[in-house]
């Protein structure tokens, strides 16, 4: 498993809970990772988003609704909100470079979500990581 797979997987046990109005995440996570049959490094990565995640979802809510004011979370839709869920997350948890975060999510909002998906994504992003404490103006 790469690191954009267990992306991949912690994004379903995000969107699979949240759909479900289920709590109980780690137990999702747990079983696609059963199904999958793997362990590692990776493995662990997913698990630690999907933890970090869930632990902090107010206040990552919270800098979605400030950096997209006219899209209250509700009314984002469920994919758009977990890709953006998992990637603020990482950017504030992890020393993942924050190109790679936005590209992860903007290749996963392709291969889940609208036409329109992958733009939003980008743009909310990109307002994030210009408001965190990561940015880097020799990056733009």
């Amino acid at each position: 498993m790469n690191r954009h797979y267990a992306r991949c997987i912690a994004l379903q046990a995000l969107y699979e809970s949240d759909f479900r109005n289920n709590p109980d995440a780690k137990g999702i996570i747990s079983r696609h990772i059963s199904n999958i049959n793997e362990s590692g490094e990776n493995v662990d990565f997913a698990r630690k988003l999907l933890n970090e995640t869930e632990s902090q979802l107010p206040q990552i809510d919270k800098t979605i609704e400030e950096v997209a004011p006219e899209w209250p979370i509700d009314q984002v839709a469920m994919i758009d909100r977990n890709i953006l869920r998992l990637a603020i997350s990482e950017l504030e948890n992890f020393e993942t470079p924050p190109k790679v975060i936005i590209n992860e999510a903007i290749e996963l909002a392709k291969s889940f979500g609208s036409e329109t998906s992958s733009k939003f994504i980008n743009g909310v992003l990109g307002t994030v990581y210009r408001k965190s404490r990561r940015y880097n103006s020799d990056d733009e």
